[in-house]
């Protein structure tokens, strides 16, 4: 069962409901589709076999540049299975403590330190070349240059004209996003996969080649990882450090912990503030997509415990729920790289959080991305030092 609307008012916690995101529930939600809520019911949903994913974009993905083999992110049944199983070795929690750590260390100390040079900086920027550089190193865009393929990433993913629905924006969206899609493939990742072809490393292009992938097979799974390891990261980063930065106890509390204290408190922020807040499903033998509604199924007390609209690193949740709750999805597309995205996160915000005199300057601005189907935060501005 869904979370009554009186909970908020019945929860014991001053500030019910503590969800800086609260102001776009209820976006997202497709014509035509069935809306499922609640924990237990939106779990049933993402773990039902046969079922296909409706959401992210997957038909104009699919199409652009007529791939042969759809992504895995749109994958189904046993061949995700099998690709699946052959990228998991990339996601590993040992490969992600001894590969990708060192080089999310090495990428927080040196924004940080521009940061602290600079006297501030902007925690979205800072979260999105944190994210870009390990995602980068996984899949295996590392021959152009990381900057411009930022700005690249950033200008195809944000929101833009596309967000304001009409149909004049909607064709001027679809052709910068083509624009944009070329400019990503000649730029980024036609490089990669000329070095790879020489010498084959130990990350996803190399893997795609070795398996038959064409360009255009792989650009379109780059364009995905691109959407789910880099775009999502940089907006739970922010979230994140916006509440930490937020409340002094909690950011005492993160500061103070160990590592697996750390990872409780940043799941905790995103079971509150899921960066997704809709999925969308087809069920098997059906064209009706399902819209799966997230922020409802994390706010089921039921299964997440009292006060589900607060912020409670200690909260009682039910048998086999986990700290982020549905965030990550479930099921067969469980996001993959949860653990690299909560590891990025800890590496960073604990670094930051140290830096002496530092304070959140001005808050984010907030938007509904219709690509992730969930919020956006822009021009998050931190100062180190002064009054």
């Amino acid at each position: 069962m869904p979370t009554a609307p009186s909970e908020v008012e019945r929860c014991p916690v001053a500030s019910g409901d503590q969800r800086k995101s609260a102001a776009i529930v209820g976006k997202g939600a497709v014509a035509g589709a069935t809306p499922v809520t609640g924990y237990a019911a939106v779990r049933d949903a993402l773990r039902a076999a046969g079922s296909r994913q409706a959401g992210f974009r997957a038909e104009l993905v699919s199409r652009r540049g007529n791939p042969t083999r759809p992504p895995i992110l749109f994958l189904t049944g046993e061949a995700h299975r099998r690709q699946r199983a052959a990228t998991a070795r990339f996601f590993t929690p040992r490969v992600v403590n001894e590969r990708h750590r060192p080089i999310m260390v090495e990428a927080a100390d040196r924004l940080i330190d521009d940061m602290r040079r600079a006297g501030g900086g902007r925690l979205d920027r800072m979260a999105l070349d944190m994210a870009v550089t390990v995602a980068a190193q996984i899949v295996g865009l590392t021959e152009s240059d990381k900057r411009g393929m930022i700005r690249r990433l950033d200008a195809f993913f944000s929101v833009g004209v596309s967000a304001r629905g009409d149909r004049v924006s909607s064709a001027i969206a679809s052709l910068l996003g083509r624009l944009r899609m070329l400019h990503f493939h000649l730029r980024d990742v036609r490089p990669a996969i000329a070095a790879r072809r020489k010498a084959p490393r130990e990350d996803v292009i190399s893997h795609l080649l070795s398996d038959g992938y064409s360009d255009v097979d792989i650009l379109v799974e780059c364009f995905t990882y691109g959407a789910a390891g880099m775009v999502t990261t940089r907006e739970f980063i922010t979230m994140a450090g916006w509440h930490l930065l937020d409340k002094a106890p909690l950011r005492a509390r993160f500061l103070a912990g160990d590592r697996e204290g750390r990872m409780a408190i940043l799941e905790e922020v995103l079971r509150l503030e899921p960066v997704v807040g809709m999925l969308y499903r087809r069920p098997a033998g059906s064209e009706t997509p399902l819209a799966l509604d997230i922020r409802s199924a994390n706010g089921d007390a039921e299964a997440v415990g009292a006060c589900p609209f607060a912020l409670g690193p200690d909260r009682a949740r039910a048998d086999r729920v986990g700290g982020a709750g549905l965030a990550f999805g479930d099921g067969e597309h469980r996001c993959p790289g949860a653990g690299v995205a909560l590891a990025e996160a800890e590496v960073f915000l604990d670094r930051l959080l140290r830096v002496p005199g530092l304070r959140l300057a001005r808050a984010p601005d907030m938007a509904w991305n219709p690509l992730i189907t969930g919020y956006e935060l822009r021009d998050c501005r931190l100062e180190v030092g002064g009054a």
